[in-house]
């Protein structure tokens, strides 16, 4: 055997890992921690649930959350489906390409991007302005928000390169940290048998309490809660035994989510007394600190140390929704690139299999949204979170509602998975579920993002311009790739 066939046969060896990242290293917890991560539970209590109660259908807010978690459900009949045929980095936009053409699947990981870029900028923001006020409070020292915010851009790419292991533990430690607290504080009022007026059970999850007073803004709120939800199919090929893992680390992450939310939600407000929640949330948005609808009651449970806790436990929760955001984007950049659709130096991966360089770039990205409000000098609760919030969430439904359209075309040509339930009912369902949740989201989105028309008219716009200029990119760039051939 001559020295250029050895070459070539240790070439086709080494092809298949060269670009790939790396095997077996998450189990369903790993992969459950960065959907819980993404979601930010402190977060999503703390800032959606004063909103949804205060201007929302008050009481009824449990219920919300209860009929999100349904449509996602049903939506990840149909995505579990896929995935069992399909492993891929790139997720979602991977899957829309399989049923609707590569041209939408790569217009449509442009959306991708663009929503998790927008709403890790948004937690930049909202987190930059959190520990700015943490540490004026507890140390005296006047920083600016956007110091922070640069500073852990540093911090989120050197726990991105170091390897998925590592960024998966410090996910979870942050994330039982803010989950427990709220889980316990919930767990006592449920066994107390709830505040003034009870557990209010009938109050909180009837029909008639679902559809009081503005129903579809609290809903929009629940569906955004479910923000991040395709990590479990983005850390496929990372996953051990992935057609196993992903499926139940998919429906895990769904149950836990919703079972969270709702039974949370619903203790809050049982804490306060059905009759009463939607005057104290209604309270705490005008006095300026709407965390304070949270924050009071689980002090009055377990003493006023909470006070002090929770708003560190609240920039902790921002900090690992960041750190999980930044590693489902860079994992499309690396997916982008290693079909060539990118340069090839994006896909480059370090020692430890993380995609470092798609990580510097999904860091630059950041950097570009975030620095221009600092320089600005806008507010970066009022403007950058609160717009980039309400976009990235416009974003992704539009993604989730592609891809059950998207599943039901591809089982109907291949014919690879022939469950009715699976492939056409469920896809169907959670299909005309969030184009529900979009009209709402439409309908709501001046609110959502707290702008005018004029701003709410040009950021939705964003997203379908997004898709049309990913569908344009890939056709340039396969068709310049065909000619060059």
């Amino acid at each position: 055997m001559d020295s250029h066939t050895v070459v070539r046969q240790q070439a086709a060896h080494d092809a298949p890992t060269a670009g790939k990242l790396k095997p077996n290293a998450l189990g369903v917890l790993g992969i459950l921690f960065f959907v819980l991560s993404a979601q930010a539970p402190l977060t999503g209590i703390a800032g959606a649930v004063p909103i949804s109660v205060g201007i929302g259908n008050g009481a009824g807010v449990p219920a919300a959350y209860a009929a999100a978690g349904l449509v996602i459900l049903l939506f990840s009949v149909g995505f579990v489906a896929m995935g069992r045929h399909v492993v891929d980095a790139g997720a979602f936009y991977t899957y829309i390409g399989k049923g609707l053409g590569r041209t939408t699947g790569t217009g449509s990981a442009g959306v991708a991007l663009f929503a998790y870029c927008t709403i890790q900028a948004a937690m930049y923001g909202l987190y930059g302005s959190l520990v700015s006020g943490l540490v004026a409070h507890h140390a005296g020292l006047d920083v600016p928000w956007w110091v922070w915010a640069v500073a852990t851009m540093v911090v989120v790419q050197v726990l991105g390169a170091v390897g998925i292991e590592m960024g998966a533990k410090v996910l979870a430690v942050f994330v039982l940290a803010e989950f427990s607290i709220l889980l316990v504080f919930a767990l006592v009022t449920l066994f107390k048998g709830g505040g003034p007026e009870g557990l209010g059970l009938a109050q909180s999850f009837s029909p008639k309490a679902a559809l009081q007073g503005a129903p579809g803004v609290a809903l929009m709120f629940a569906v955004a809660s479910m923000f991040g939800f395709e990590a479990t199919a983005i850390y496929g090929e990372e996953a051990r035994e992935p057609r196993r893992t992903v499926p139940r680390a998919t429906y895990l992450s769904v149950a836990v989510v919703t079972g969270f939310f709702a039974f949370v939600s619903w203790m809050l407000i049982s804490s306060y007394g059905a009759s009463q929640a939607t005057a104290a949330a209604g309270k705490a948005l005008e006095s300026g600190d709407a965390t304070a609808f949270v924050f009071a009651p689980v002090a009055d449970q377990f003493g006023s140390w909470v006070n002090d806790v929770l708003p560190i436990l609240l920039a902790t929760s921002l900090f690992a929704g960041i750190l999980a955001f930044h590693n489902s984007a860079n994992r499309y950049l690396f997916s982008l690139s290693r079909e060539g659709l990118l340069p090839r130096r994006v896909s480059t991966l370090n020692k430890r299999h993380s995609p470092w360089v798609a990580g510097g770039v999904q860091t630059a990205i950041a950097a570009v949204l975030v620095v221009p409000f600092a320089l600005l000098g806008k507010d970066p609760v009022l403007t950058l979170f609160s717009w980039f919030s309400g976009v990235a969430v416009l974003g992704i439904m539009l993604m989730y509602f592609l891809t059950s359209v998207s599943v039901i075309v591809y089982f109907r040509r291949t014919r690879l998975d022939t469950r009715p339930w699976n492939t056409l009912i469920a896809p169907a369902l959670g299909a005309l579920g969030i184009a529900g949740a979009i009209w709402l989201i439409l309908a709501n989105f001046t609110t959502l993002i707290g702008g005018d028309s004029g701003t709410a008219t040009w950021l939705a716009l964003s997203v379908p311009v997004i898709l049309l200029l990913g569908a344009v990119t890939a056709r340039v760039v396969r068709g310049g790739a065909s000619a060059a051939t």
